[in-house]
């Protein structure tokens, strides 16, 4: 994802104007850092462990057992063996009037320590299972006997009712791989790419770092692991985002056009809005009551600059939105002394910000501009700011979530679905440069005719924790929430609710030409991103599965396959892969390049027989299936490396062969959008309710960014993003030969067997490229109603 491009500027994160900037802290410093700031977070959850129950365990059962132990007394027995009895000695003697309640305070101490120790054994038991990783190299498809028996314990010890945090003390530690195993790994990576010179010297390079550098690298590293939650995601969110000086704006940001393709619940923008803000605070609640499972940053989040490093500000709680419409801001109250304001009510507040009349004062319409500023930039700007309109400063960066009401409309049209999801996809990645505040968690987006999107900034979670919160967002709002027959949310106005507060930027003419240069620089950077979406609907991950082939692994063969017709050469490939088994884990990189997928590649271009070619398919197929596998289990190699590089940086011991894995680009860079993971309603019975997704910008100049989503079992839409600059790349042209190769391994896998599965060819319905718009709704005139799930 956009994580590729961060991961490429580590270099350039700790230099400053071209000089290295020198990590000054003792390593053994950082290590002692490291340990106390997962210490910290464990102690701060404590309390709230105490108060939602001992996973699996909770405080009921302590109550259970203190009744049995008094019931097995009170019948004369003594469970304790006599520890009881040793207890009341050490209790103060009160006088004989006291007896009783010695026997009490004595049976609650053993009831506790046996409660306790229940709990630990269930936890390390807990975390031994978690700690198994075999399933995941077992066949696609399949679940062997020990596997079966295995998940039945991981249920039982799981408890009926885990929350948020229930697995935080049970996950194992992300485990250091060896540094030989990593530098074998890289070296058979690169080797598809590199020339025989390139490689010969990138082998000497790495030879020589075994020798020297490793083992003390990695001495600290195992170190770290020891007394760290996660030996490397510290490091990875500050080197890679919060160091990084770049602008946000497409660098570190992605976007969510998860919104339904073919339907819009109501056209009314503030009812759609009122709605959404409403779910998505629903959301909020379930996570501050910890009975979802995603991450603890969603929220009352932003991203603070900083001249040399950006630091994450994140509140207990916030009870109202920052909204942005037509160069004004406003303050708005999501929350009254009853709790959570109603939908109509927030729609109703929406109108109003929609009705107000009141022009931008100096300086406010493009001031959102500067969070899309290079970070130092912004950071000596935002202290001029903060001196002379800290209320409204307060109020942005405070807020739950950003809101953008959008003053154009979105989303797919029937007069040129193509252009007009293209269209779409560009407005929510980058839109004008000033009307989205980048620094927020995340921005939600209302356009002008109800559709929706997100803008997500990527440093404090990675996709998956913000799609699950989106597609319960839009589950919550369409089908449970609901419109009535008008469009407007249900439920009456208010006429004593107050009105949103306009926030006044009192701000100095000195920051003019700052924003000025911000806002030049991110009209630039928006004009030169391509973007280029389009659903392929010819066959999805039902004909997938018939081929008896992981669907991911499909599609990355694919997407190899494609960017060699439209380059005419490999390139090292990125792709994210979750490492969320272990504590605190966020991602590691699979490398889809590989000789089997080269092989293959070769052999569809020179016209090899189907079954050769299938042949090598397969292999390459279970070659990813490895890496990824490996990724997941903690044994990847790029998280490892860098890591390394960064103790080395600490240690001041210069490595050429860990900065020339760190000065690596990625010309194509890929990610799966995750779909359906809290399964709120079926996209079978729902047909037209399917979801285009989401993407990111490419993480080279000359390179491509990628990502795919599987909607329902006929359906996968991609998005392709690349520089306008660049004379090699051009987004359309490269979905054209993602669109052919799809359909030639598709070929392979028809000739050679007899499947039941089918797919459509070319000249038949196909998304909306062949026509298949007839038979969908599109921006329907009446919204649709309510329907309980």
């Amino acid at each position: 994802m956009a994580e590729a491009l961060q991961a490429s500027s580590v270099l350039s994160s700790l230099s400053s104007d071209g000089a290295e900037v020198e990590l000054t802290s003792p390593v053994w410093q950082e290590i002692y850092l490291s340990g106390l700031r997962s210490w910290k977070r464990h102690l701060w959850r404590v309390w709230n462990d105490f108060l939602t129950g001992m996973v699996p365990a909770s405080p009921l059962s302590w109550l259970f057992l203190f009744s049995a132990i008094q019931l097995a007394c009170f019948l004369q027995l003594d469970p304790s063996l006599g520890l009881m009895e040793k207890i009341k000695e050490l209790l103060p003697d009160w006088g004989g009037q006291h007896y009783q309640l010695r026997g009490l305070l004595a049976a609650a101490l053993f009831a506790s320590c046996l409660w306790g120790a229940l709990i630990f054994t269930l936890h390390v038991a807990l975390r031994l299972l978690l700690s198994h990783h075999g399933w995941l190299l077992e066949p696609h498809g399949s679940m062997s006997s020990p596997t079966k028996t295995w998940l039945a314990l991981v249920r039982i010890f799981s408890g009926r009712h885990p929350r948020l945090f229930s697995f935080q003390r049970a996950l194992p530690r992300q485990p250091v791989p060896t540094a030989q195993e990593s530098v074998r790994k890289y070296l058979e990576s690169v080797r598809p790419v590199l020339g025989d010179d390139a490689f010969d010297h990138a082998a000497a390079l790495a030879s020589d770092f075994l020798k020297l550098q490793a083992p003390r690298l990695q001495l600290y590293l195992r170190l770290k692991s020891w007394c760290a939650s996660n030996y490397v995601s510290d490091w990875w969110e500050e080197f890679v985002y919060l160091r990084s000086r770049g602008s946000l704006m497409v660098n570190s940001t992605y976007y969510m056009m998860q919104d339904f393709l073919y339907v819009t619940p109501t056209p009314l923008q503030s009812a759609r809005a009122g709605n959404a803000v409403h779910a998505l605070l629903l959301y909020r609640h379930l996570l501050n009551q910890q009975e979802i499972p995603p991450f603890e940053k969603i929220f009352n989040t932003t991203r603070v600059p900083g001249v040399e490093k950006d630091y994450l500000r994140h509140l207990q709680d916030s009870r109202h939105v920052a909204v942005f419409h037509r160069g004004r801001f406003f303050r708005l109250q999501t929350h009254s002394s009853n709790g959570l304001l109603s939908p109509r009510a927030l729609e109703q507040q929406f109108q109003e910000i929609l009705d107000d009349p009141s022009p931008a004062c100096p300086l406010e319409e493009h001031l959102a501009a500067l969070t899309a500023a290079p970070r130092s930039m912004w950071a000596q700007v935002r202290e001029s700011v903060k001196t002379h309109a800290a209320t409204a400063l307060e109020a942005v960066e405070g807020a739950a979530f950003f809101v953008s009401l959008d003053s154009e409309p979105a989303g797919l049209t029937r007069e040129d679905p193509a252009a007009s999801l293209d269209a779409y996809a560009h407005a929510l990645l980058a839109g004008r440069g000033h009307d989205r505040w980048f620094d927020k968690s995340f921005t939600l987006i209302v356009f002008s005719n109800g559709k929706l999107g997100l803008s997500v900034e990527h440093s404090w979670a990675d996709c998956p924790v913000s799609g699950h919160m989106w597609e319960f967002t839009l589950a919550t709002e369409c089908f449970q929430l609901g419109y009535a027959a008008d469009g407007h949310c249900k439920g009456q106005p208010d006429p004593a609710l107050p009105r949103p507060q306009r926030l006044q930027w009192d701000l100095p003419e000195q920051i003019h030409p700052s924003i000025s240069l911000a806002l030049r620089g991110a009209e630039t950077l928006s004009g030169n991103i391509d973007c280029h979406v389009f659903p392929f609907s010819h066959f999805g991950k039902s004909f997938i599965k018939c081929c008896h082939v992981s669907s991911d692994s499909f599609i990355q063969l694919v997407l190899q396959l494609a960017h060699f017709r439209d380059r005419g050469q490999f390139c090292l490939t990125y792709e994210s892969a979750m490492t969320r088994l272990f504590l605190e884990g966020r991602t590691e990189t699979v490398r889809c390049c590989t000789r089997e997928a080269c092989q293959f590649v070769r052999a569809m271009e020179d016209k090899k027989t189907d079954q050769q070619c299938l042949a090598l398919f397969r292999v390459a197929v279970d070659k990813h299936q490895a890496l990824l596998k490996a990724a997941m289990s903690g044994q990847g190699i790029d998280r490892h490396l860098f890591a390394l590089y960064v103790t080395s940086r600490f240690l001041h011991m210069p490595s050429p062969f860990l900065t020339q894995v760190q000065s690596q680009q990625w010309p194509l860079s890929t990610s799966q959008i995750p779909v359906q993971q809290m399964h709120l309603f079926d996209v079978h019975n729902y047909p037209d309710y399917v979801s285009a997704g989401g993407g990111f910008g490419p993480a080279n100049d000359h390179g491509y960014g990628i990502s795919y989503i599987f909607m329902g079992e006929n359906m996968i839409t991609f998005h392709i993003s690349s520089k306008k600059s660049s004379t090699k790349t051009d987004s359309r042209r490269l979905g054209q030969h993602i669109e052919d190769a799809l359909l030639d391994i598709a070929s392979l896998f028809q000739a050679g067997q007899h499947l039941k599965c089918q797919f459509r060819r070319l000249g038949e319905k196909s998304g909306y490229r062949r026509g298949s718009l007839s038979s969908k709704t599109v921006d329907p005139k009446v919204p649709t109603t309510s329907t309980n799930f």
